[in-house]
């Protein structure tokens, strides 16, 4: 029997099912049925290490949640990421189209990584608070497919453990549509000023960017890594030589691009006269920076609703109505034009 001092928890905060198994060192699956019939059918020794548990830990358990086991609630939980990472415009998604199915919403977010989302997603299925359950951020998997319980459980996968882009979050398709339209208006010379090289999506448009140019027989000036800030965006333009200078440069998000427009300032250069910028993600300062932005708008509420989508459709035994719109738009703006 482990010690109180194995198991983490606040003293302000009611503890969870998923703290007593671990305590007692049983499946969270044992303590529901000790909680169900009493303690019946179980070992002995179990038992006594699932009592001594609850009262080391004083777990009080869902008696409403429980006295709904055989019925609908007409709710669903969405377990976003920690406030770290904004999740707000894939929610907002997720919850218009709850709203529109007739569901309301319960928003989680528990603290720690993929272990404790899964381990909060495990309770909420065993005590049935919820008809189902959508994760905008990443939980272990295999686990999720143990559950006993019926309630579906859908994982958006667009991020990794860390919430770095994966997925259709990490197509660089806009790339080459970007580098294709530049070239059509003159543009011969293209430079890149990528993320950190951990994310997929980075090391995609980099990728892609290489391959565009090669292709399309134009010449590479370069691709600088960049870390998403600003600072990244003004340093890879003053890396640049005098002579041979891009008269293209796409960056890998928007503060990159506001970084490039400032070192292009400084060097004298005009934009879009003698460089066109790209940015990513449609920051809405973009469209009031001046010259206003080209940018690639994602849609994140997309990503939200439809992983609610494919939830309702599951609990209502249905097959899942998707849209096909893309997820990414090019937004084109005064940053880019012909070269002079």
């Amino acid at each position: 029997m482990r010690t109180g001092s194995d198991v983490t928890r606040s003293s302000t905060r009611r503890a969870t099912i998923m703290e007593v198994a671990r305590l007692a060192g049983v499946s969270h699956q044992t303590v529901s049925r000790y909680l169900k019939f009493n303690g019946e059918g179980l070992k002995p020794v179990t038992r006594e290490r699932v009592e001594a548990a609850i009262d080391e830990l004083n777990y009080r358990p869902n008696l409403l949640a429980r006295s709904m086991r055989t019925r609908t609630t007409g709710r669903v939980a969405v377990l976003i990421p920690t406030p770290a990472f904004n999740p707000a415009r894939m929610l907002a998604g997720a919850t218009s189209a709850a709203h529109e199915a007739g569901y309301s919403v319960e928003v989680i977010s528990p603290e720690g990584g993929a272990a404790a989302r899964t381990d909060r997603i495990l309770e909420l299925a065993d005590t049935r608070q919820v008809d189902g359950i959508v994760s905008l951020s990443p939980v272990h998997g295999a686990r999720i497919e143990e559950l006993a319980s019926d309630i579906p459980v859908v994982v958006s996968e667009d991020f990794d453990d860390e919430m770095r882009s994966i997925g259709v979050l990490a197509d660089a398709a806009p790339v080459t549509e970007m580098v294709t339209h530049l070239a059509e208006l003159g543009h011969r010379r293209f430079f890149h000023v990528s993320g950190s090289a951990q994310f997929a999506s980075a090391r995609a448009r980099a990728e892609v960017f290489r391959e565009s140019v090669e292709r399309l027989r134009l010449e590479n000036v370069g691709v600088h890594e960049g870390d998403w800030t600003g600072e990244s965006g003004i340093e890879a333009v003053r890396s640049l030589p005098a002579r041979g200078a891009p008269t293209a440069i796409i960056a890998a998000n928007d503060l990159v691009a506001a970084g490039v427009m400032r070192g292009a300032v400084e060097r004298g250069w005009d934009v879009p006269g003698d460089v066109s910028v790209t940015g990513w993600d449609n920051n809405q300062i973009g469209l009031f920076m001046t010259p206003s932005l080209t940018t690639v708008d994602v849609n994140l509420e997309q990503i939200g609703a439809r992983a609610m989508t494919r939830l309702i459709a599951t609990l209502r035994d249905e097959e899942p109505r998707l849209d096909d719109e893309p997820l990414n738009r090019i937004i084109w703006r005064e940053s880019t034009a012909a070269p002079r």
